[in-house]
């Protein structure tokens, strides 16, 4: 069995965007998140950036809730899709979230950041067999 996932703390880029499909809500976002590289004598950061999926009702309230700027932590598969477009061929890795922990918040008036919040979607398995659950897979 192979093991697809991914987890990631950083900042969105930009304000979240929600649509609505056939087959539900969903929201994509950007987060950047930096990695630490050596330059010549000093260390610097340098940014990655990642596109995450995140759908229905936890990507309604992540577009409700979420701004540019603000710190989350995700955990979540890595899909490819392939598209065409007037250019031609495309293609993409993103993020689909199935958990994003909204961590601190926004002072105003003062006051300090809220504690972290997380909403949870429900688990998609593609490949589980009908009442398998993505924890029958972890080898501990």
């Amino acid at each position: 069995m192979d093991i697809n996932t991914v987890a990631l703390t950083g900042n969105l880029t930009r304000d979240p965007e929600l649509k609505q499909t056939q087959g539900g809500s969903v929201c994509k976002m950007r987060v950047a998140n930096n990695s630490r590289r050596k330059q010549g004598n000093e260390w610097v950061d340098a940014p990655n950036y990642f596109d995450v999926v995140v759908w229905g009702a936890q990507g309604e309230n992540v577009a409700q809730y979420l701004s540019k700027g603000r710190k989350v932590a995700i955990t979540g598969k890595l899909r490819w899709r392939e598209w065409e477009s007037d250019n031609g061929k495309r293609q993409a890795v993103e993020i689909h979230a199935d958990n994003v922990a909204f961590i601190g918040g926004r002072e105003e008036n003062g006051q300090a950041p809220a504690a972290p919040q997380q909403v949870t979607a429900p688990p998609v398995d593609d490949f589980a067999p009908s009442g398998a659950s993505a924890a029958d897979d972890i080898p501990f």
